[in-house]
C-alpha cells in the first residue's frame, strides 16, 4: 500500500473553478463514504477549502485510485472531470509528505504562514477520526504534518505580521480606504472563524472604525460572536437585515461558506455612501452583478493574492528557514515510518521461520527418540542457526530499502513467497 494526494488548489486552478470545485465541510462525510467504497482505497481525509480541495489517501494501486479519487471529486463538486482532470495536483508516497507538511507550515498559503490552515487539517483529520475513514498510517501522517506547522511557526519568523486572510483583508481595505474607515460603519456577512477574525483585525486597525455589525444567516453564531468580541460598538443581524445595513456601510467583508451569493444588486439600492465590497467566499459570496454598479468596488482572494506576492520580498527568508524545518521534519517522518515497516515486515519473517523451525522439530520429534537432551538441544540450535543465517540476508534487504518503491515491492515479494 502507499501514500497518495489529489488535489485543486489555488497555484494551479483559477479562482472560478477553485469556486466551484469547493465543498461545503457538511458534505465531506459523504465523499469520504464514497472514497472508501472505492477498491483501492483504504484510508482517506478530505478536506476542501476556499484555496484547495484534496483527498489524502492510502491507496492499492496508483492509477486505479487516481481514477477512483478524481471521480469522487466529479461527483461531489458537480464538475465534469474535463473541465479540472488536468489542473490536478498529484503527489505520491513522499512527496505526499513534503506536500502536506508544507500545506501545514502555511508554505502553499496566499498568505505565508497563515493559522487557519491548520484549524482545517485538524478539523479534515477529526471528521476522517469520525467516520473512520482514517487508519494509523495518515492519522500519524496528519499529527506529525500540524505538529511540523506549529514548529514553523514557534521557530521562523513567517507568522509575524499579516498571517492570515482575516488580517490581510482588512490591511488591504484600510489601506483603499484610509481615513474614510475612521467612525465608519463596516459590516461583516458570516460568523465563523474567519469573520470572527475580520472582525478583531478592524477593530484593531487604525483609523479607528464607528460600528461593526455581524451579519449571518444563524442568530446565535452571531451573538455569540458578538459576546466573545464584547465591544460596545459590535452587534448582531440576520441576513434578512442586509438592505438596510448597506445604506451606510462604507465596507463590507464577506467571510461566510455559501452554495450561492448572499449580497445581491439589489441589498444596495438605497445606498447612501459609496461602498467596498471584499469578498473572501470560494464560492463567491457576492453576486456578479454588484461589480458593475457606480459608487461601488469589489475585491476578492485574486487581488488579495497579488497584493501578497507583492509584498512577500520582506519574508524571504522566514520562508526559506521554514521550508528548511519542513524538509527536516520529512526526513524525520519517512525515516521513522522507513523504521516501522522495515520492523513489521521482519518481525512477521523471523516469526513465520521460528514457527517452521518449531513445527518440524515438533513432527520430527520422534525421530530423535534416541538423543539425550543435550544432543536434541544441539540439533534444535543447529537447525535454528541455520535458518537464521539463510533469513539474514533478506531481513537486511528489506530493513535498507524500507520506505522506498524497491522496498514496497521487495516487502509484496516476501508476503507473496512465504505467506505472510
Amino acid at each position: 500500500m502507499a501514500l497518495i494526494s489529489v488535489g485543486i488548489d489555488h497555484e494551479h486552478a483559477s479562482l472560478d473553478l477553485l469556486e466551484r470545485a469547493t465543498v461545503l465541510e457538511h458534505e465531506w462525510s459523504k465523499v469520504l463514504r464514497t472514497l472508501m467504497s472505492q477498491r483501492d482505497i483504504h484510508e482517506a481525509v478530505f478536506v476542501s477549502t476556499c484555496l484547495r480541495t484534496e483527498v489524502v489517501a492510502v491507496i492499492d494501486r496508483f492509477h486505479g485510485a487516481i481514477d477512483d479519487i478524481t471521480h469522487a471529486l466529479a461527483d461531489a463538486t458537480g464538475l465534469a472531470v474535463s473541465e479540472f482532470a488536468d489542473k490536478l495536483t498529484v503527489h505520491f508516497d513522499r512527496g505526499v509528505a513534503t506536500h502536506l507538511f508544507s500545506v501545514a507550515a502555511g508554505l502553499k498559503s496566499v498568505v505565508p504562514g497563515e493559522f487557519e490552515i491548520l484549524g482545517q487539517l485538524r478539523r479534515a483529520l477529526e471528521l476522517a477520526t469520525e467516520e473512520q475513514t482514517a487508519g494509523p498510517e495518515i492519522t500519524e501522517l496528519f499529527h506529525r504534518a500540524i505538529a511540523a506547522g506549529r514548529r514553523v511557526r514557534s521557530e521562523t519568523t513567517i507568522a509575524r505580521g499579516t498571517v492570515s486572510f482575516a488580517q490581510a483583508s482588512v490591511a488591504m481595505a484600510t489601506d483603499r480606504l484610509g481615513a474614510e474607515l475612521a467612525g465608519a460603519s463596516v459590516v461583516v456577512i458570516g460568523a465563523g472563524q474567519l469573520a470572527g477574525g475580520v472582525a478583531k483585525s478592524l477593530l484593531d486597525a487604525a483609523p479607528a472604525v464607528g460600528r461593526v455589525v455581524i451579519a449571518n444567516r444563524t442568530a446565535d453564531r452571531a451573538d455569540r460572536l458578538v459576546a466573545e468580541i464584547a465591544r460596545p460598538n459590535v452587534r448582531a443581524a440576520s441576513l434578512d437585515d442586509l438592505q438596510e445595513l448597506m445604506r451606510d456601510a462604507r465596507l463590507v467583508v464577506t467571510a461566510v461558506e455559501v452554495a450561492t451569493p448572499v449580497l445581491t444588486s439589489a441589498h444596495l439600492g438605497d445606498r447612501l455612501v459609496e461602498l467596498l465590497i471584499v469578498d473572501l467566499g470560494v464560492p463567491r459570496a457576492v453576486a456578479g452583478d454588484v461589480a458593475g454598479l457606480e459608487g461601488v468596488t469589489r475585491i476578492d482572494i485574486d487581488d488579495l493574492r497579488e497584493r501578497i506576492d507583492r509584498a512577500l520580498g520582506d519574508r524571504r527568508d522566514a520562508v526559506d528557514a521554514a521550508t528548511s524545518i519542513v524538509s527536516d521534519d520529512v526526513e524525520r517522518f519517512l525515516n521513522d515510518q522507513r523504521a516501522r515497516g522495515a520492523a513489521t515486515i521482519v518481525s512477521e519473517l523471523r516469526a513465520h521461520f521460528d514457527d517452521l523451525v518449531g513445527s518440524e522439530l515438533a513432527r520430527r520429534d520422534h525421530e530423535l527418540d534416541d538423543l539425550t537432551p543435550e544432543q536434541r538441544e544441539k540439533v534444535s540450535s543447529l537447525v535454528r542457526s541455520v535458518v537464521a543465517k539463510i533469513a539474514h540476508r533478506p531481513t537486511v534487504a528489506l530493513k535498507e530499502a524500507a520506505g522506498t518503491d524497491q522496498g514496497m515491492r521487495l516487502t509484496e515479494a516476501t508476503r507473496n513467497l512465504f505467506d505472510l
